[in-house]
């Protein structure tokens, strides 16, 4: 899948969810795409996303912390 598909999956996806679960759907998806958004900057993601550019901090620290959970049985193709 193309980095430009995963960005506008995440967009449908953080566009769709209730107001209060906003920053909950973003860290879903960043987790759910981790792999796939290696070597992608927070920079990068906010701009292809569609987000402000203080939402790079939250997508860098979340890509992150994917590796160690997935390690640890999170089944992404679940998400």
């Amino acid at each position: 899948m193309r980095q430009s598909e995963i960005f506008e999956r995440i967009s449908r996806a953080i566009e769709k969810a209730p107001r209060n679960a906003y920053v909950a759907e973003l860290h879903v998806q960043v987790l759910k795409y981790a792999h796939q958004l290696d070597g992608v900057s927070g920079r990068e993601f906010c701009e292809g996303v569609g987000l402000k550019p203080a939402w790079g901090t939250e997508f860098v620290k979340m890509r992150k912390i994917a590796p160690r959970l997935i390690e640890a049985g999170l089944d992404v193709s679940k998400i």
